[in-house]
């Protein structure tokens, strides 16, 4: 995890020991479906020949929401509440739900290319999120 210093939400959700963070999904290898998170069983044809993979680190919006209203204790945070993006966005193999970036919902279109980086969680903890591609730290 070369671009933090925080611990991971969740540390299946990412490949360990990658050079950048790079989310962590499964292949089925009877029917080749993609999952994200990594599953051990394929949710499509059911089988049980899953492999780990990479997923990439760059994709585009399927579509979009900004989140206007808090979420529920224990997810709110420390901080005041402030608009934040969700996003669908089709990595190719998988499509994925993720926090955004960018929350300005006029910025934001379905088709716009992102690329994977981390936001901060909590105190000390990080998460995935896409940011506008060419933007991502």
């Amino acid at each position: 995890m070369s671009e933090t210093t925080a611990r991971f939400v969740d540390d299946s959700l990412f490949v360990p020991e990658a050079e950048h963070v790079t989310l962590r999904g499964a292949r089925c290898g009877a029917c080749r479906t993609t999952t994200f998170p990594h599953q051990n069983s394929c949710p499509r044809c059911g089988g049980v020949d899953m492999s780990e993979v990479a997923l990439p680190r760059a994709g585009h919006i399927w579509s979009f929401t900004v989140q206007h209203f808090e979420p529920k204790a224990p997810y709110r945070g420390q901080q005041p509440f402030e608009p934040y993006g969700v996003a669908y966005v089709d990595l190719g193999p998988v499509i994925v739900e993720s926090r955004l970036t960018e929350s300005d919902a006029s910025a934001i279109s379905i088709g716009d290319p992102v690329e994977l980086t981390v936001i901060p969680a909590f105190e000390d903890t990080v998460t995935f999120a896409f940011a506008p591609a060419g933007s991502a730290s």
